[in-house]
């Protein structure tokens, strides 16, 4: 059976499509090419508008499915080009598509995508709609990655934690004699993203600089830290229903300076990060760092003091690019829906039992 998978990932922090060529041949997975497409302005902005609660249009919601799909085609391309390998060798493309719904109090996601516009466009198997299924069993519907996580990262030796940070952060937690554990914490990038893009009209704050240029507002911080959701227990995710722009305003004080509120967002996602490890991840030696966010140098330090003094580092170290990590697990998922392998997120989503999560799409 070919061991060529195509992954594609887009997350909540919209800045594009990646797609990972992985082999799977051997024990450890390898990435032969990687390659991204940037969205379009207006592609990102209507994804905001549906991602906004209150605003959904379905005809809108069509077409950024075409143009999702037709985007995606443009990624799987690049990386089949870039690994040079010939496209009747790819057995399957795993396409998470993108999340503008996620609300597992009420039982259901939503990730726009096209499969079958891909699958056309591509002449290659795709494999999608991986979260709904892990709902249907109970679950949560994500994170998904921890079990990726649990195949590349685990030590024999030394308890890990794994953590994403795209729009949203996730934590993996890889300990030597337990169960692997994996749950949103927070905020990734997401908060930091619209307050740059509300006063800077930048995308994001470049390498932490304008955050730099600010001080911590401790007040506001503290207000920040009483979100319910940070000491809510496993299993337990999120996304923008939650962590929005409009969740920032209502507890900014009346009068602030726009750079100590980006400084004490970055404090904010940092503390997070390190109080979900603190809490939920009780023994963990070392943490690793993968997502856009691990691109920030302000919130990398920050990170680093409030871990004291255990290792982190980026997924690189390890051998996987952190910029690779997500796209490289739903390779992974599409790997093992196709081989009909069920994937154990029991102690993740809070599924009763693994499943073979997503469904195919045939050429």
């Amino acid at each position: 059976m070919a061991a060529l998978f195509v992954g594609l990932m887009s997350g909540t922090s919209l800045d594009g499509a990646d797609a990972a060529l992985v082999d799977f041949s051997s024990a450890s997975p390898r990435t032969l090419a990687f390659a991204t497409v940037p969205f379009p302005r207006e592609l990102r902005e209507q994804i905001l508008a549906l991602s906004e609660p209150g605003r959904d249009h379905l005809e809108l919601a069509g077409t950024v499915c075409l143009r999702l799909a037709d985007l995606y085609a443009r990624a799987v391309e690049g990386a089949i080009a870039a690994g040079g390998v010939p496209r009747r060798s790819v057995r399957a493309i795993g396409c998470h598509g993108q999340t503008v719904r996620h609300r597992p109090d009420l039982g259901f996601t939503i990730q726009l995508n096209d499969p079958a516009r891909l699958a056309e466009a591509t002449g290659i198997d795709v494999v999608a709609d991986f979260r709904r299924r892990d709902m249907a069993a109970g679950g949560q519907g994500a994170p998904l990655v921890p079990a990726f996580h649990e195949k590349v990262f685990r030590h024999p030796s030394r308890s890990r934690a794994v953590v994403n940070i795209g729009g949203i952060s996730n934590v993996t937690w890889l300990p030597v004699a337990a169960r692997t554990l994996g749950f949103d914490c927070g905020p990734g990038n997401v908060l930091l993203d619209e307050w740059a893009r509300k006063h800077l009209g930048a995308e994001f704050d470049e390498d932490g600089r304008w955050a730099s240029e600010g001080r911590t507002d401790a007040p506001l911080l503290a207000r920040l830290l009483e979100e319910p959701f940070l000491a809510w227990p496993p299993p337990k995710s999120t996304g923008r229903e939650l962590f929005r722009l409009q969740w920032l305003e209502d507890r900014l004080p009346r009068e602030y300076r726009a750079a100590d509120v980006q400084s004490t967002l970055t404090d904010f996602t940092a503390r997070a990060i390190v109080g979900a490890i603190d809490r939920f991840c009780e023994g963990t030696d070392e943490i690793y760092l993968a997502g856009g966010g691990a691109r920030n140098p302000r919130l990398v330090e920050r990170i680093e003091i409030l871990a004291g003094g255990r290792k982190v580092a980026p997924t690189d170290v390890l051998g996987v690019p952190t910029s690779h990590v997500e796209s490289m697990a739903f390779a992974w998922l599409a790997m093992k829906c196709v081989r009909r392998e069920a994937v154990d997120l029991t102690a993740v989503t809070g599924a009763r039992e693994p499943r073979i999560l997503g469904a195919i799409y045939a050429a």
